[in-house]
């Protein structure tokens, strides 16, 4: 869950977010998987819809789904306040999250996290390396890598949002924990997600995959037709 802004540089007022649920776009986990090799058991403690667990599952990991809020699927635990936790649910290797950001939560998630599990994966806004207040997490040895995604991700509009969809006006990246990460400087990376070379709409997709639908993949093949004749006359 994390918080967009609706406008401009302005976020949401807290009156309109409600419970802070801002379902992560399914090619941001996807980009995450090319680039980090996870935990074959992984706890997802703010999980909303299910957003990121149902991609994370799709790839072969077990899934610990939880979240405070009731949002009614069966195999999301509810009414569980991640930062009251004391011990990771059994057998879970890494946290993979995109927490609430509201009241600084997202910092707390960092630290609770850190503390529970020894790797962990949170989709943040990249102005998350800018506060003072996260300096215990971010300057405190064990943050490893900051994976920076080169171009917006799609909006991920708050939970019941019936207005015109959008690009994010922010920035986001993974932030990558590892308590085996022993004070070096985090490596800073760029990563991209899959766009369609038609359309250029971002899309999930097999490896190797050029184009988001079918309509976009006749659009190609014209192309191509068209562009070989071209070439042969």
């Amino acid at each position: 869950m994390s918080i967009i802004l609706a406008t401009g540089n302005r976020r949401s007022p807290l009156a309109e977010r409600g419970h802070d649920l801002y379902e992560t776009p399914a090619v941001a986990v996807q980009a995450l998987l090319r680039v980090e090799d996870l935990p074959h058991v992984i706890w997802e403690p703010a999980a909303g819809r299910g957003a990121i667990v149902q991609v994370l599952r799709e790839a072969g990991h077990i899934v610990v789904a939880q979240d405070l809020v009731d949002y009614g699927h069966p195999d999301i635990q509810s009414g569980i306040d991640f930062l009251t936790e004391t011990a990771a649910p059994a057998g879970c290797e890494a946290i993979v999250t995109n927490p609430p950001y509201k009241s600084g939560l997202d910092g707390k998630f960092a630290a609770k996290a850190l503390a529970l599990v020894p790797k962990v994966y949170m989709l943040c806004r990249l102005a998350f390396l800018e506060s003072q207040r996260r300096s215990n997490v971010l300057d405190g040895g064990y943050l490893a890598r900051v994976h920076a995604f080169k171009s917006r991700l799609p909006m991920m509009h708050r939970d019941g949002w019936e207005g015109p969809k959008a690009q994010s006006a922010m920035a986001f990246a993974w932030f990558v924990w590892d308590r085996n990460h022993r004070g070096g400087k985090p490596k800073i990376e760029r990563i991209g997600t899959k766009r369609c070379s038609i359309c250029d709409e971002q899309f999930i997709g097999r490896e190797g995959a050029q184009t988001c639908s079918n309509r976009c993949r006749q659009k190609a093949y014209r192309k191509r037709v068209t562009d070989n004749v071209e070439r042969v006359g």
